[in-house]
């Protein structure tokens, strides 16, 4: 008999009261369609003051609680931890906002099951379909894509797609570190300092089911500004580590 492949689910979540019940019935539809995997949604709340955790708690949903909010990249590290110490074969962050249909996770499983890719980045920009996000963000897009090239040499259309799947050799490394002010596109540059082998796939997304983002447009050029200095100050460091 074939051994099913084991996915983590990894959905960090702050004050996502209003998604998490029907993500997770649309991940268990998933699961029962695609029964050569063993899928597990792994909620991570990070100290939510809505009703996220009493849903998770009354609903038996695997779940993490944080004590204090470090935010999405520590929650999300959170997630990667346990993955890996818990043997999983592959990990999937997904955003508790609804964005990240379920029923694309198999485009990002698919490279890592042939061994083409180490980490698998879900894009809305290759076939541009799909929610495409405001112009001003996807100026800033572009603009990432340009000083990823720059940086490390690598074209990524989707830098701040929080879509992603890893596989066990990424998974240790994220295990050990990650980036935890604006992890999306830091992380491209550890991957690729870390000469890990990233693919990009095309997939639908959605606009968030309820909530607003805490990047609006008022606040991308600031956010552009913010995050080159954090991927600069991350190329350096991680060069410095890696000597």
């Amino acid at each position: 008999m074939t051994k099913k492949i084991n996915i983590a689910i990894i959905i960090p979540c702050y004050n996502e009261q209003d998604n998490i019940l029907s993500l997770y019935q649309e991940i268990s539809s998933v699961a029962i369609e695609n029964r050569q995997y063993n899928i597990v949604p792994i909620f991570v709340n990070d100290c939510s003051t809505d009703r996220t955790k009493k849903l998770l708690e009354e609903n038996n949903l695997t779940h993490l609680n944080l004590s204090v909010n470090v935010g999405i990249g520590g929650a999300v590290q959170t997630g990667f931890k346990y993955a890996y110490q818990n043997g999983f074969d592959i990990a999937i962050q997904m955003d508790g906002d609804g964005q990240h249909p379920p029923s694309e996770l198999h485009k990002l499983v698919l490279p890592l099951i042939s061994n083409d890719a180490d980490v698998v980045i879900g894009s809305r920009y290759i076939t541009k379909e799909g929610f495409q996000s405001s112009i001003l963000r996807r100026m800033g897009i572009n603009y990432f894509k340009w000083l990823n090239h720059f940086l490390v040499g690598i074209r990524i259309n989707d830098s701040t797609s929080g879509y992603r799947a890893l596989n066990r050799k990424a998974l240790k490394i994220v295990s050990d570190y990650y980036p935890d002010e604006y992890p999306e596109p830091e992380s491209i540059i550890l991957f690729a300092l870390y000469k890990l082998r990233l693919q990009e796939v095309a997939v639908l997304m959605r606009e968030r089911q309820s909530g607003r983002s805490s990047i609006r447009n008022y606040k991308t050029v600031y956010y552009m500004f913010k995050v080159t200095i954090a991927v600069i100050k991350s190329v350096f460091a991680l060069k410095n580590n890696n000597k």
